[in-house]
Parts: structure tokens; C-alpha cells; sequence
């Protein structure tokens, strides 16, 4: 319980700009946009030259006198020593939540001989708007006979998906040799900086009977594109239902989506979260739901979170209003609105749903980044024929500060279909968060 409670307070802050009707934008934020204060990007977040993770933790299951399992961290690197008192509290309680979820589908573990390893990540959000990702792979370790599963987190406030779950490669090949192997490892990898987008750091690395490895870890030039993984989605939704998924998720509804494996849950999640680019989803984002935080799905605020399939019924029991609930496993929508269709104006609609169809009936084998790139062009593509003339509807004050004009924004669109769009669109928390940061500076934006 006193885990639940700080993980909920822990998700709330605010976003609304003055003027609008008080309501807060809470919680849980994709890793693709940085915070520092409420409201405020942070180039920090993706700055060259941190350290790559403030912590490696081993989540190993340990019976409880009921004969259940728990999870419990059995293994820290570094150790933090000289912390002030509340930084020390803090600390407590993000290392007694982050069990909760490298095992979020419960206690109802027991021993087994084969596991095939899985990789996810959570996100969480501390009161003071930074955050901290985490980075899991779910393995068996080496042995015979009967033995539980473990889970390696990296707990890291810098968003790369595709680069950490290269590091859990080479922390998985470790695991299976000993756990001694790891801890040099980890510390090369500390000692050295987060290289720059497009660049690549090389770790030295000592393997037993293998003598030294040298190991590359390359960044991708496009910082919104790294933590996401494109195909993940395409290859579970039609481009239609992602579409609605899309729609609904401008418009800042509920989310569900269910699957039983976390990789999926968390790679298809992250995906939905950038398509928004260059906005940002600012409320509830829990990429997989712990099972004691299933109410999470009674919220009246919005939400967009991952919930095992295991867990469908007591869902659909809760009480939920303006819900979209997405089977990834099936690939269909289990229950929508049934306006979602409509959301979009026509004309841009087809036109992404024509790029999308291309994409899938082309036989040319594309890399993930090049899957990437094309999906994300696409939409980006939508928002700008929707919104790109934003910056010329900014009133400036002789004291550098601006003011958006909104009723002139929306009378400059002459299509009628994308004008009644608009006017609710222009209501949401992400486009307010995204003016809110038009206002501040004159200078736009790089791209």
C-alpha cells in the first residue's frame, strides 16, 4: 500500500496554461520529451557526456511464509553513500517501488526450467517532474533443474531503448558466466560519457576464456526517434485501428492496451506515446500496469496504459467512460467510443492511411531506422499542414514575452473538417504544453 501511495503521488504535476480552466495534467510522462519544472523542456535530458545509468539492480523472487513469492532487489551497483536526508528518502522509495515493476504480473511465480528472456521498460516520475526509466530484462538464469526467473533493471533518466537494450544484451551474455562479469562491465560503461546523437562510445570489457571485447554503442542521430520501435506496432495493428488509436490519443481519452508479453506492451505503448511528436502525451503513461495498481483504469483523467491480457475481465468490470481498449495480441479494439473515425478531418486521414498502406505493402526489407523514419515523417507531415502556421499567430510584448492568438489560429484554417478539429485540439494539454514553450522564446524551434 505504501508503495502504491508513493507512486501515485509521485505521478502528479500540473500543465495547464493561465486562462484555461484549471484542470491538471498528471503523471506518469513518455520518455521521449524531457521535464525539469512542470511544463518545462530540459535539454538535459539527452545532453552528451552523462553517465549512462545511476543504477544497476537484480530483482530476484523470494518466498514469503504464505508459500507466495515476492520480489526483492538482491543486488545494487554502486551503492550511494553521503545522500542528505531527503535525498536518501527519495532514494528509498524509488528502490522499493522498482520491484513492483520488474514484476508486475504479481507473486503467482513458482520455479521452471526454461523462460524465454524478455525486455520492457517502465517510467517513473518523481514530484519534481524528473524522471527516471527503467530499462528490464527477464531472465532465467543459467543452471539445472528448477530455478526462478530474474530481472536486470537499469535505472537511467536518459531515453534509448534500442542502445540499453544492447547494453542487457551484453549483461544477459554475463549473467550466464557469472555475476562477477557483470560488475566490471557496468563499471567500464559508468566511467564512460553518453555520447552526442550519431556518435559512438566504445566499452572495454574483460570475458573470461574470451579475453577482451571491445563493444560499440552508437546513438541515433534523431534524439525523439530513440526510445521507439515502429514495427512494433505495425506488425500487431492495422494501419486503420492505429489511425484511431492516433485520434483518440490527440483528443487525450483513456487507453488500454492489452497483451500478455511485457516487451510488447512496453514497445507498442512507447510507439503509440511518438506518434504525438513533436507533441507530448502529458498525463497518466504506464507502460505496463503492476496488477495492484489496476485501478489505475477507474482514473477520470486520462491515462494511456499497458495491462497484461491475464487481467482483462476484472478490467472490464471497472467503470470507465471514454475508453479505448486495444487487443495487441489479436489485433483488434475491444471497446471504442465509436466516433473515432470521425475524429480526423477526412482529406489528412486518407492521405496518412495511404502512407501507412504503403509502407506495409512494400517488400523492401527496411531497418528498424528506416521504419522509423518513415512512420514518424508521416505524421509529422500531418501536424504541420494542421498546425504549422502556429508560430505566425504568436503576439510578441516589448518585454520579449508572447501571447497565442487562438481564435485567429483557428479562423487562418480554411477547410472547415480540420477548423472543427482544431477547436478541440487546441483545448488539450499537449498542444497547451507546446505553446506554453512557443511563448517563452522567440528563437524557433531547430527543424
Amino acid at each position: 500500500a505504501s508503495i502504491s501511495n508513493f507512486f501515485r503521488r509521485s505521478l502528479r504535476r500540473t500543465g495547464r496554461r493561465e486562462g484555461k480552466d484549471g484542470a491538471s495534467a498528471a503523471e506518469n510522462i513518455p520518455p521521449r520529451v524531457p521535464q525539469g519544472k512542470p511544463g518545462e523542456r530540459s535539454s538535459v535530458f539527452y545532453s552528451a557526456g552523462q553517465f549512462f545509468f545511476e543504477y544497476l539492480v537484480v530483482v530476484s523472487l523470494k518466498k514469503t511464509p504464505d508459500g507466495h513469492y515476492e520480489p526483492k532487489i538482491t543486488y545494487q551497483f554502486p551503492k550511494r553513500e553521503n545522500l542528505l536526508k531527503g535525498q536518501k528518502e527519495e532514494e528509498e522509495r524509488l528502490l522499493q517501488a522498482i520491484p513492483l515493476f520488474c514484476f508486475p504480473d504479481g507473486n503467482n511465480w513458482a520455479p521452471i526450467t526454461e523462460f524465454t528472456s524478455e525486455t520492457f521498460s517502465f517510467v517513473l516520475t518523481n514530484v519534481d517532474g524528473s524522471r527516471k526509466i527503467g530499462y528490464c530484462r527477464r531472465l532465467l538464469p543459467s543452471g539445472r533443474g528448477v530455478r526462478l526467473p530474474e530481472v536486470f533493471c537499469i535505472i537511467s533518466c536518459l531515453g534509448c531503448f534500442g542502445l540499453f537494450s544492447k547494453i542487457l544484451d551484453e549483461v544477459e551474455k554475463r549473467r550466464q558466466i557469472s555475476m562477477a562479469v557483470i560488475y566490471p562491465f557496468m563499471q567500464g560503461l559508468r566511467e564512460s560519457p553518453f555520447p552526442a546523437p550519431g556518435k559512438t562510445v566504445t566499452i572495454k570489457s574483460f570475458i573470461p576464456e574470451s579475453g577482451t571485447e571491445l563493444i560499440e554503442l552508437t546513438r541515433p542521430v534523431d534524439a525523439h526517434l530513440e526510445h521507439v520501435e515502429f514495427q512494433a506496432l505495425l506488425q500487431r495493428l492495422s494501419p486503420h485501428l492505429i489511425l484511431h488509436i492516433f485520434a483518440s490519443a490527440m483528443l487525450e481519452r483513456r487507453l488500454i492496451f492489452l497483451a500478455e508479453e511485457l516487451s510488447v506492451l512496453s514497445q507498442c505503448i512507447h510507439a503509440v506515446a511518438a506518434l504525438l511528436y513533436p507533441f507530448t502525451w502529458a498525463h497518466t503513461y504506464i507502460p505496463v500496469v503492476p496488477e495492484c495498481l489496476l485501478d489505475t483504469v477507474c482514473c477520470p483523467t486520462p491515462f494511456m496504459v499497458g495491462i497484461q491480457m491475464r487481467h482483462l475481465e476484472r478490467v472490464l468490470e471497472q467503470p470507465m467512460e471514454e475508453v479505448l481498449i486495444v487487443d495487441l495480441c489479436e489485433g483488434k479494439i475491444i471497446r471504442a467510443v465509436g466516433d473515432e473515425e470521425e475524429i480526423l478531418p477526412g482529406k489528412l486521414q486518407n492521405e496518412m492511411l495511404i502512407s501507412l498502406n504503403r509502407h506495409n505493402n512494400n517488400n523492401n526489407v527496411h531497418t528498424s531506422e528506416q521504419v522509423n523514419a518513415l512512420v514518424s515523417e508521416a505524421f509529422v507531415h500531418f501536424f504541420v499542414r494542421l498546425v504549422g502556421h502556429y508560430a505566425s499567430h504568436i503576439k510578441w510584448g516589448r518585454s520579449g514575452s508572447g501571447s497565442f492568438q487562438e481564435r485567429a489560429f483557428c479562423k487562418a484554417i480554411a477547410s472547415k473538417s480540420c477548423r472543427r478539429f482544431i477547436k478541440k485540439f487546441v483545448k488539450t494539454n499537449m498542444f497547451s504544453l507546446f505553446i506554453e514553450e512557443a511563448e517563452k522564446s522567440r528563437i524557433p524551434q531547430e527543424g
